[in-house]
């Protein structure tokens, strides 16, 4: 028998479909840099571009991606900060198929089980309510910390399936189902507390986000 989790997903995908063909062949696009514009320098925090295979790029599909590791200098004296991993994935368009990958589904295909997951206001200027979600995983020998949130229209949704919602309300008034997934890890270290490394994530995630509506367009 079928879970109602399932029957859920056909729902929505088959509204998506109904919903995106009825509309207008095209999507709006507006303009927005690429991703590979984004600054390699956010405060202290220093990056550097992990290329993408081709046969990785063939699964996630026609969109615009971004896999890029940070890290944060120690002061002199200091140990040095545990690295960042910042992935974005931006679709233009989910017209024809291509899709947002959710964390729930790729991160376990990667050998990555779920520990326990929550969800994280953000405090920023200019945003009433900046949520994302946040996921503890396992691969059974170390643990990640994982924030992830879908932005689309300077909305962030921490939900999958609300995600979806908003998708094809945006396709209805506005001809528009761009979005993105931005996904943010770092290691939880041996004797670090969860705390610690959850605010590294937020750290840097506050300096990520200013900076969103110029690469995945409002």
């Amino acid at each position: 028998m079928r879970s109602p989790r399932y029957w859920v997903i056909v729902l929505l995908l088959t509204a998506t479909w109904v919903t995106l063909t009825l509309r207008a062949a095209v999507d709006r696009v507006p303009p927005s840099q690429d991703l590979n514009q984004l600054p390699q320098t956010l405060g202290r925090w220093k990056g550097q571009d992990v290329p993408i295979q081709p046969d990785i790029l063939s699964v996630l599909g026609d969109g615009r991606f971004l896999d890029r590791y940070y890290t944060d200098p120690a002061p002199s004296g200091q140990s040095a900060q545990p690295p960042v991993s910042l992935f974005i994935g931006y679709f233009p368009t989910q017209r024809t198929g291509q899709s947002i990958h959710s964390p729930q589904n790729c991160l376990p295909g990667a050998g990555w089980s779920f520990v326990s997951s929550k969800t994280v206001d953000l405090h920023q200027p200019g945003f009433k309510h900046y949520q994302v979600g946040e996921y503890l995983i396992s691969d059974g020998t170390s643990k990640e910390v994982v924030l992830y949130w879908y932005l689309a229209q300077g909305r962030s949704i921490a939900n999958d399936y609300l995600a979806k919602a908003y998708m094809m309300l945006d396709a209805i008034r506005y001809n528009r189902t761009d979005g993105a997934l931005i996904r943010v890890v770092t290691p939880l270290e041996a004797g670090e507390t969860l705390a610690t490394a959850e605010q590294r994530d937020i750290r840097f995630a506050d300096r990520l986000v200013p900076l969103l509506p110029q690469f995945i367009p409002n």
